[in-house]
């Protein structure tokens, strides 16, 4: 197998109004994390540069476009990790036959839409918070019923970007008339109650063959891997992994957490979720507590991060999946190998 790593070259189209920001650089540090792990570990792995600069990292990926996809498959690649932000007709969906990491394009357009998945899982009994989607119009006329404390963030968001915490009906009117003047996210905003609670993050990964500490084993179903718990918030909310790193505001469960009821149901909900989504390869679920210790599903990613300790100037990069894997007895290299053995065909 030869493997090219894919980045976020373009925007996503609009959906019904509502926008996706790209991140600074479309995930090419990750996806040059991801191709120099594989290289090191022995993967034969395709690259734009034929000796890429190992502090550049356009030299390792690929962009996610129908050309740069092309490009990769010609220099050699058949497996083509896609480590971007997926949609119906995203340009990867013209290579039939291929193998690939990474989600359906179609799910990820169905289910990055966090107001649509999260009435999906609470129909179908699972733990969400109450909220509420709030338009451009019925913001100008009409109070909500969500009443704070609340987050407010983007329908299609990434990450804490535009996540905000909502003290009072005040704030809740600065805060808002900002995220519709920017128009970086659309024409609807997404609120839900704040759950003051502990943070926990969870990874789901997909039915499959793992190795696990030296053991070949047959998953049937979405497992979790630890949950991570996350603290020194910033205003409630845990900041963006690109202005703090998550190895200074996470930690990996203990024996005795994960050993928890409320924690044991709060895996078989996840797994529940992940089920629902047609997961093909991980995603993170972030939970939170209210006051009386219950759990909620408040933020489903269809792409977790998946950063890593590739390079010497990216140390300090482990991403929430990773720290998790690293309980499993998995570094970032069993990581992605594991995750890798997961590939399917574009059908």
């Amino acid at each position: 197998m030869k493997v090219a790593v894919l980045y976020q070259a373009q925007q996503p189209p609009a959906q019904e109004g509502i926008l996706k920001p790209m991140k600074p650089g479309g995930y090419s540090d990750s996806s040059a994390d991801i191709a120099c792990t594989l290289q090191n570990s022995g993967v034969c792995v395709v690259t734009p540069e034929q000796y890429p600069d190992i502090e550049k990292d356009l030299d390792w990926t690929f962009p996610d476009t129908y050309v740069g996809i092309q490009q990769a498959i010609s220099a050699g690649a058949d497996c083509i990790w896609l480590n971007t932000v997926l949609y119906q007709e995203h340009p990867i969906k013209q290579f039939l036959g291929l193998h690939v990491v990474g989600q359906q394009p179609s799910a990820v357009d169905k289910y990055d839409d966090k107001w649509y998945t999260n009435y999906m899982l609470r129909k179908s009994g699972l733990p969400i918070p109450k909220a509420e989607l709030i338009t451009y119009d019925s913001f100008k006329h009409t109070k909500p019923d969500v009443l704070p404390p609340l987050v407010a963030k983007p329908i299609r968001g990434r990450g804490s970007e535009g996540v905000t915490l909502v003290s009072d009906l005040s704030e809740y009117r600065n805060v808002l008339t900002a995220l519709f003047k920017q128009d970086r996210f659309g024409t609807a905003v997404y609120i839900e109650e704040y759950l003051s609670g502990e943070e926990i993050t969870i990874t789901v990964m997909p039915s499959g063959n793992y190795e696990v500490k030296g053991h070949q084993i047959k998953m049937a179903m979405p497992w979790c891997l630890p949950g991570v718990k996350r603290f020194n918030h910033q205003n409630g909310i845990a900041p963006y992994n690109g202005t703090i790193a998550v190895i200074y505001n996470s930690q990996v469960l203990t024996d005795q957490e994960e050993g928890s009821s409320l924690v044991k149901d709060l895996y078989s909900n996840c797994i529940e979720a992940a089920t629902l989504v047609e997961l093909k390869a991980p995603i993170r679920i972030d939970c939170r507590a209210n006051r009386q210790g219950e759990y909620f599903m408040f933020d489903l990613n269809m792409k977790p991060n998946m950063t890593g300790p590739s390079r010497p100037h990216r140390s300090n990069q482990d991403s929430l999946t990773a720290l998790a894997a690293r309980k499993m007895g998995w570094d970032y290299r069993n990581l992605l190998i594991n995750i890798l053995n997961q590939s399917w065909q574009i059908s």
